[in-house]
């Protein structure tokens, strides 16, 4: 039965995707699925030249295999370096961004030539993942370590949809970590989200709410 609140809110608006631009449904998508994790992904190209950029269709998959996904967009009709060198190398490392490295992500998110070292132009250390071939942000606090699991191609996008096996998880000593278990701590963590537009979240309050479990299920009266 309806009630006097029901009958006095206002009837959402429907968008039609179909009916819309391409940027406009990116705007509506990305200002909606918020916050999103952000896969900062360093590659080498062929030629040995290293790459670092930012995406935020970015999501952990699978844990057994431990999987992780990034959908990649194309530049100009051609793939972008990032894709082209996980192509060409079959691994790449997912950087997880956190709050001291949110300028310096922003610095590497800009359209350089393929000939050009993004970790040279945000002035960040390279190292090396210790399980694939390909570089990683120094300093970065977590770095999941991926070889190519699979490209799954999306039907009428510009866009390939990355899947990664995580081989190796590299982390910096001062992470700290729920007692008996791996579970980080997002304190130690401080992870950055994305927003719509040129907007981040940073961690703010965190709020723990157990899961109900089997016996909170309620009952049914006789």
């Amino acid at each position: 039965m309806s009630s006097a609140a029901d009958a006095k809110r206002p009837t959402p608006a429907v968008v039609e995707t179909a009916a819309i631009a391409g940027a406009a449904r990116y705007q509506l998508l990305t200002s909606l699925v918020v916050p999103r994790p952000i896969g900062w992904i360093s590659t080498r190209s062929g030629e040995g030249v290293p790459n670092l950029a930012p995406f935020s269709y970015f999501a952990a998959i699978s844990a057994t295999p431990m999987l992780v996904s990034v959908s990649i967009g194309a530049r100009r009709g051609e793939p972008k370096d990032t894709l082209r060198n996980i192509r060409e190398t079959g691994a790449f490392c997912a950087n997880i961004v956190t709050e001291r490295h949110l300028e310096a992500m922003v610095a590497t998110s800009g359209e350089y030539p393929a000939a050009v070292d993004e970790f040279e132009v945000a002035g960040l250390a390279l190292a090396e993942a210790a399980a694939v071939a390909a570089p990683c942000v120094a300093d970065a606090p977590a770095v999941l370590e991926c070889r190519l699991f699979k490209e799954v191609p999306l039907e009428g996008s510009r866009n390939a949809l990355v899947l990664g096996e995580v081989v190796a998880v590299r982390l910096a000593q001062d992470l700290a970590f729920e007692p008996g278990t791996l579970r980080v701590t997002p304190g130690s963590l401080r992870p950055v989200g994305r927003l719509g537009g040129e907007r981040y979240t940073l961690l703010g309050e965190v709020r723990e709410i157990p899961r109900p479990g089997a016996d909170d299920a309620p009952t049914k009266s006789a």
